[in-house]
């Protein structure tokens, strides 16, 4: 445990910090979650959950609450199973 009073509102500040992330982190898994289960189910809503989630992650990463890679790789793998599903193709 810290013992300067800076030292304690910083750590403070990172519970506060470390909750809103979780938070944050926690909502991509349930939309993503959720997209999967459209997407497998051929939903119309599939398109409308991934865009959600495209947006979200999008966000996390531009806090810095998900590093660039990450948000990259959960999109990317979110739309392949997308096209996949729904037989859409890549135009060059």
């Amino acid at each position: 445990m810290a013992n300067k009073k800076s030292a304690l509102k910083a750590f403070r500040q990172d519970k506060k910090r470390q909750a809103k992330n979780t938070k944050i982190k926690d909502n991509i898994k349930w939309l993503v979650k959720k997209a999967e289960k459209a997407i497998i189910e051929k939903s119309e809503k599939a398109n409308e959950l991934v865009k959600q989630v495209e947006k979200a992650v999008d966000k996390a990463v531009q806090k810095s609450i998900l590093k660039e890679n990450t948000g990259r790789r959960k999109k990317s793998r979110l739309m392949a199973k997308f096209n996949k599903a729904f037989d859409k193709k890549k135009v060059k």
